[in-house]
């Protein structure tokens, strides 16, 4: 058996997220900068939470 201690053990990654780019409007960066700062999260955790919440509350209607 060989010594393990000694290897250097790859995994395949789990791909759990995309990079992704987009524009916004300079004001909902603001904000964004603004609740960061504040908060000492990261923009890119607040803009996954404002979507997830965003999708999660969203009411598709059809007829207009």
């Amino acid at each position: 058996m060989e010594n393990k201690k000694n290897k250097f053990i790859i995994t395949p990654k789990t791909e759990k997220s995309v990079t992704l780019t987009i524009r916004i409007e300079t004001e909902l960066n603001n904000h964004i900068e603004e609740i960061a700062l504040k908060s000492g999260r990261s923009r890119n955790e607040l803009i996954n939470k404002a979507l997830k919440f965003a999708f999660d509350n969203l009411e598709f209607d059809c007829n207009s």
